[in-house]
């Protein structure tokens, strides 16, 4: 059985150590086969972007006996080409100062190794420059580019605006080389997280083809369902033993549930790769990839900017949302896409009018990982406290017991501090009773329009349906809000009890002061 490839990003010790390769020569093949030269790929944080650019290294080093029993293996003439490889992961940027210098000892490490002296007492832009020319000279043909984490100098202080501003100054400069060594390029290739706009990075290389929402590239990176399962059959057979009462086809659906869903067009989906690597290997689900490195910042920025974490769910935006990230005003949604936190769920277009676009959370892992930590970041309480009031409170849902329901949420409430509580912000509420009800498991529903109104929330439970109402200092009129408006009509289809909870929330204390339910029958 081939070994699990958690962590390897080289391609060559991945193949000669006998670990799973899923086969993504093809895609590859594709970038050069048409002419392209110049290309930007934007993905998620462990999405396999350093194999990716090793896999192509490998490829324009000429390295054919790596890739035999490869799709590419008899395509191509395998030419060797002088290659440039720079990875921002291994560079220093803790400030402005320090990513020149950093940089400046890349170029002359570089440099070195290609047994090239640079003039002394010029810029790291400049010699950067001279680099690439004069590795081209002297093997006498056309250079690789590979660059790795292009952007994480500056996706990495994007809390801290003015660092991240002053590195993204020095990145355009760097990358302005780019084009103007034109002549001496073969093929160059930059991966990142981030996709800024062109005018913020890339303003001085205007031939880049950004091929984040190719369809044609959409699965180079990530797992098919159908790779899923020729790759993985004996891995799935392996998890399968642990699970003598599962069958294969529950197991590979709860696989999907927790791992799949990511896409950059709406039609071709991919799991994640770490996630699937770490759940064979530990055979158990579990928030493998969220937990590798939690955004911190990006938690707090959501509560800081009051998102409407209602709203994240089926987010909609217009094309330029994909187009206009800048340090300097940070569109929270955006941010959360371009992380892996969003993906796209659906395109809507026409002839007549511009792409709309639909956000929701790729899978079960990552919905539930940033609800958990967006829930703690607004209650100030630890995730794993939260994990254990969540299934106390998905219990008493389920039965009905209410009291006891609406009691652990006023002790939640109760433990928030004054100064991030705003005290007659209805919306503070409201994103707080949501996160809790999403992570309970139950269908909820928020803010549902009707002919007759708008309805808070709408909970559907294995045994009961819920339809509650939110206000200010009075729960009968919450309650009687839901009897005159008839809220509950279109559910008696689902021939459940039906039962309507007024709540009410008091200014001055900031908690639930109290609530009334009643059940309706048809």
């Amino acid at each position: 059985m081939k070994k699990l490839p958690i962590g390897i990003q080289t391609f060559s010790d991945l193949i000669e150590g006998d670990y799973i390769y899923v086969d993504k020569t093809e895609a590859i093949y594709n970038l050069f086969a048409g002419g392209g030269r110049y290309y930007f790929l934007s993905r998620p944080r462990r999405f396999g972007k350093s194999l990716l650019l090793s896999t192509i290294k490998e490829i324009f080093s000429g390295s054919k006996e790596l890739f035999k029993g490869l799709w590419i293996y008899d395509k191509i003439d395998w030419e060797k080409h002088p290659i440039i490889h720079i990875d921002f992961s291994k560079i220093g940027y803790n400030n402005p100062e320090v990513l020149e210098k950093e940089l400046d000892i890349k170029i002359e490490e570089l440099a070195a190794e290609q047994g090239i002296t640079l003039y002394k007492g010029k810029t790291p832009v400049s010699k950067f420059g001279e680099l690439i020319e004069k590795v081209s000279e002297k093997n006498r043909s056309k250079v690789v580019l590979l660059i790795d984490e292009y952007d994480k100098p500056i996706i990495d202080f994007i809390a801290e605006k003015k660092i991240a501003a002053a590195n993204r100054d020095i990145l355009r400069q760097f990358y302005t080389v780019i084009k103007a060594s034109d002549q001496y390029l073969e093929f160059a290739f930059l991966t990142g997280v981030s996709k800024f706009s062109r005018v913020s990075v890339f303003s001085g290389l205007n031939n880049l083809n950004d091929i984040t929402h190719d369809e044609k590239y959409s699965t180079m990176l990530g797992y098919t369902h159908e790779e899923l399962l020729f790759y993985f059959d004996t891995r799935l057979a392996q998890a399968l033993k642990k699970r003598a009462d599962q069958s294969k086809e529950k197991l590979v659906a709860e696989i999907k549930r927790w791992y799949n869903g990511y896409t950059w067009d709406a039609r071709h989906f991919v799991y994640n790769p770490f996630s699937i690597l770490n759940f064979f290997d530990k055979n158990r689900f579990s928030n493998y990839w969220f937990t590798s490195a939690t955004p911190t910042f990006l938690i707090k920025l959501v509560r800081q900017r009051s998102v409407n974490v209602e709203k994240l769910e089926h987010y909609r935006a217009g094309e330029s949302f994909f187009n206009a990230f800048e340090v300097d005003n940070i569109n929270v949604a955006s941010l959360l896409f371009q992380t892996g936190y969003l993906t796209i769920e659906k395109i809507e277009e026409s002839e007549e009018l511009d792409r709309i676009y639909t956000l929701s959370y790729p899978n079960l892992e990552v919905e539930k990982s940033f609800l958990e930590h967006l829930l703690a970041e607004f209650s100030s309480q630890y995730p794993d406290e939260i994990g254990v009031l969540v299934y106390d409170l998905k219990k008493y849902l389920y039965d009905n017991e209410l009291d006891t329901f609406f009691e652990l949420i006023k002790s939640l409430f109760a433990s928030i501090p004054y100064n991030i509580f705003p005290a007659d912000k209805e919306s503070y509420y409201h994103s707080l009773i949501y996160l809790l009800l999403t992570l309970v498991g139950v269908n909820v529903q928020c803010e549902i329009q009707t002919h007759k109104g708008r309805i808070d929330a709408v909970i559907e439970a294995p045994e009961y349906i819920f339809i509650m109402e939110f206000k200010m200092d009075s729960a009968e009129k919450a309650l009687e809000q839901i009897r005159q408006k008839r809220y509950y009509e279109p559910y008696f289809s689902r021939k459940k009890p039906i039962i309507l909870v007024g709540v009410a929330f008091d200014k001055e204390k900031r908690n639930i002061s109290s609530f009334k339910a009643e059940q309706v029958k048809p």
